[in-house]
C-alpha cells in the first residue's frame, strides 16, 4: 500500500484520514463466535481464508494459511504427548513460528510460558521450574543458556529445537522442529473454553521471586477488543508489530486486536529506529504500540521536512515523556494515545483518539472499576496521590491467579481489589495520572526489571555485603539502574569487575548503569531500606556509570563472543 497523502507541517491527523483503502474488504464487527484465542483465528480464516493477514519480511501468510500450519504444529505437540493443561515454554525472537506455536497450543488447551529471550542463569531456571514446564520451544541460539540450567528442571522432559546448530548435552529428549511442524491435524480437537488458561505471564517480583500470571482465554479477547474499540481499528488498518512477541503488549494489545478487526500484522524481527519508518511506508501502516523510551528514539533522529509523510495514523503506547508529547504529534503528524495496564490486569484506564489529556493515562474504561486509596485503605479525592485498585466487570477479562502462589494472589487481591502497587492520582474530570511506583520495581527501554532479582545477583559477589537497586532519571524517560552497594568489611568493590560479574547473571537490561559504594544503606529502625534516599540523591559525583567507561565495551565483547 502506498503511504498517506502529505499534509502540511504541524497537522495532526483525524482518526481516520491516513488509512489507507480498504480494497473492498468489509469492516468486520469482532466475531461473535469467538471465545478462545485460535477461535479467534478459525473464525477469520472461515471468513476471509485467502486475505493477507501477517507480513514477515518477504514473506506472507493468509488467515486461512496460517490456520492450517497452527493446525499442523498442534498435531505435531500432541504427537510430543502435550495436552491440555501442559505448560510449554517458548524461547524465540519475533518470528512467525512463535505465533504458530501461540495457536497451536491454544487449539489443545495447553498453556503458554513466554520466555525473555534475554534471561540466563538463576532466573531462566526458576522460571521453567516455577511454572511446571514439561516442553520448551527454542532458538538454537539460547541451547547454551538452556543446557546450563535444564538438568534442574525436573519437569521439563523434552526440548524442541526450531533450527539447526550445536547441541550442548542436556538431559532432555531433543526434537527438531520439523517434525512438528509437519504434524497431522488432529481429528478431534479438545474442547478448550474462555475460562481456560492461555499464558503463564512473568511479572516482575518486588519482594521477591517474579509471579507468573495465570492469564484465562478470555483474558485475551477482552484485551484485544478493547484495545480494537480505542484505536477504531477495521479491515482496512494494518498494524506494525515490533515489539517482543515474548511480551503481552505484542501478543494481546497487537496481534489479537488485528485479528479482531480482520486487519493486517506486519512483524518486525524486532524495533529498529533506522528500519522503522522504511517499513512503515513499505507496508503502508497506520498503527504502531509503543512503549515510552521508543518516542525518544525516534526523535532523536535528525529532523526532515518528510517527517509528517508517512502512513501511520496512530501510535498507541504508555509513558510518553510529557514534554515531546505535542512536538512529536507535529513532527511527524500523527496521534497518540496513552493508556496504564499491567499484565495481570490487561489495560483499566486509557485515552481515546477524541478524548485525550497529554500526560495523563486516560480514564476508567467501562470494563473496569476503579479507585485511589491511601495507606490506611481511605478512598482519595481528587488531586490526591492514592494507590491504584482495580477490578473487573466481566468474568475471565483479569488474571485468574499467580500460578502456584496462593499467599501472593491472595496478597495481591486484598479485599476482593487487585492492588496494583502504583500510585496514581486523578483530576476533577477523571483523567488519571502516573506518579511513582509503590513497589521497587523497575521499568528501562521497556523491560520491567525485578530490584529483588538485581540485587540477588550483585549480593553474590564476594565483596558485596549487601546491596540495594534502584530506578534514577534517564534520558529516554524510563528509569536507568544505579546499584547501591556496601562492601564487605576490609574488602573494596571494582565497579567494573561488580558489573561483568552481573552481566554473566543476568539479561542485558538488567544489568545496572551505575554503581555508588557506601559505608552504609540509610535504612529504618526496623532494618528496612530506605531507598527513597536513594533515589533522591540519584547519580552522584563518585558514581560509577559504565556508559562512560571504554573498558566496558570490551566487557560486551567478550561476553558476545
Amino acid at each position: 500500500m502506498a503511504a498517506g497523502p502529505t499534509r502540511a507541517k504541524g497537522c495532526c491527523p483525524s482518526a481516520s484520514s491516513r488509512r489507507p483503502e480498504a480494497r473492498g474488504w468489509p469492516s468486520l464487527p469482532p466475531p461473535v463466535n469467538a471465545h478462545t484465542v485460535h477461535g479467534l483465528l478459525r473464525e477469520r480464516a472461515r471468513q476471509r481464508p485467502d486475505d493477507v493477514f501477517l507480513l514477515f519480511g518477504e514473506r506472507q501468510w493468509t488467515f486461512g494459511q496460517l490456520l492450517r500450519e497452527s493446525e499442523a504444529v498442534a498435531g505435531g505437540l500432541a504427537a510430543q504427548g502435550v495436552k491440555a493443561g501442559d505448560k510449554v515454554a517458548i524461547m524465540m525472537g519475533n518470528r512467525p513460528e512463535f505465533l504458530l506455536c501461540w495457536f497451536a497450543l491454544s487449539m489443545l488447551g495447553a498453556v503458554e510460558v513466554p520466555l525473555n529471550t534475554a534471561h540466563r542463569g538463576d532466573l531462566l531456571r526458576y522460571m521453567l521450574a516455577q511454572a511446571d514446564c514439561s516442553l520448551l520451544i527454542a532458538e538454537s541460539q539460547f541451547l547454551g543458556r538452556i543446557a546450563e540450567v535444564a538438568g534442574a528442571v525436573s519437569t521439563l522432559h523434552r526440548i524442541v529445537m526450531l533450527d539447526e546448530g550445536a547441541r550442548p548435552a542436556v538431559p532432555q529428549e531433543i526434537t527438531r522442529w520439523e517434525e512438528v511442524a509437519g504434524g497431522a491435524p488432529l481429528a478431534q480437537w479438545p474442547h478448550v473454553g474462555p475460562a481456560d488458561p492461555v499464558a503463564v505471564m512473568f511479572t516482575s517480583g518486588t519482594t521477591g521471586p517474579s509471579k507468573g500470571a495465570v492469564l484465562p482465554q478470555q483474558y485475551a479477547l477482552r484485551q484485544g477488543g478493547i484495545i480494537a474499540d480505542i484505536c477504531r481499528y477495521d479491515a482496512r488498518d494494518c498494524l506494525y508489530n515490533a515489539l517482543p512477541l515474548f511480551h503481552g503488549n505484542a501478543q494481546f494489545l497487537s496481534t489479537i486486536p488485528a485479528l479482531i478487526a480482520g486487519a493486517r500484522m506486519v512483524l518486525a524481527p524486532r524495533f529498529s529506529a533506522s528500519a522503522f519508518w522504511g517499513e512503515v511506508a513499505r507496508h503502508g501502516c497506520t498503527a504502531f504500540n509503543y512503549i515510552g523510551g521508543i518516542l525518544p528514539i525516534l526523535w532523536s533522529a535528525p529532523p526532515s521536512e518528510t517527517d509528517a509523510d508517512n502512513s501511520l495514523r496512530l501510535m498507541m503506547g504508555a509513558g510518553a515523556p510529557a514534554h515531546l508529547f505535542e512536538p512529536f504529534e507535529q513532527r511527524f503528524g500523527v496521534r497518540l494515545v496513552e493508556g496504564y495496564g499491567m499484565s495481570e490486569i490487561g489495560v483499566p484506564l486509557s485515552n481515546t483518539i477524541d478524548h485525550r489529556r497529554p500526560g495523563s493515562c486516560g480514564r476508567e474504561l467501562p470494563e473496569y472499576e476503579v479507585r485511589l486509596i491511601d495507606d490506611d485503605g481511605a478512598e482519595v479525592g481528587p488531586d490526591t496521590p492514592g494507590e491504584l485498585l482495580v477490578r473487573p466487570r466481566h468474568f475471565n477479562s483479569m488474571m485468574r491467579e499467580y500460578y502456584a502462589m496462593p499467599e501472593k494472589t491472595v496478597e495481591a487481591w486484598e479485599g476482593l481489589w487487585f492492588h496494583t502497587g502504583d500510585y496514581l492520582r486523578r483530576d476533577a474530570d477523571g483523567y488519571f495520572y502516573f506518579l511513582d511506583r509503590k513497589k521497587d520495581a523497575l521499568r528501562r527501554r521497556g523491560e520491567n526489571i525485578s530490584s529483588y532479582e538485581v540485587e540477588r545477583s550483585v549480593n553474590e559477589h564476594p565483596a558485596v555485603r549487601e546491596s540495594a537497586a534502584v530506578g534514577v532519571a534517564s534520558d529516554l524517560g524510563e528509569d536507568e539502574v544505579m546499584i547501591c552497594v556496601v562492601p564487605r568489611e576490609g574488602m573494596s568493590v571494582d565497579p567494573l569487575d561488580l558489573l561483568r560479574h552481573c552481566a554473566g547473571r543476568m539479561a542485558r537490561f538488567m544489568v545496572p548503569r551505575y554503581v555508588r559504594v557506601l559505608d552504609a544503606l540509610p535504612k529504618t529502625p526496623t532494618e528496612r531500606v530506605q531507598k527513597f534516599e536513594l533515589r533522591a540523591a540519584g547519580v552522584t559525583p563518585e558514581s560509577y556509570d559504565r556508559e562512560a567507561d571504554p573498558r566496558w565495551r570490551q566487557v560486551e565483547k567478550d561476553l558476545a563472543a
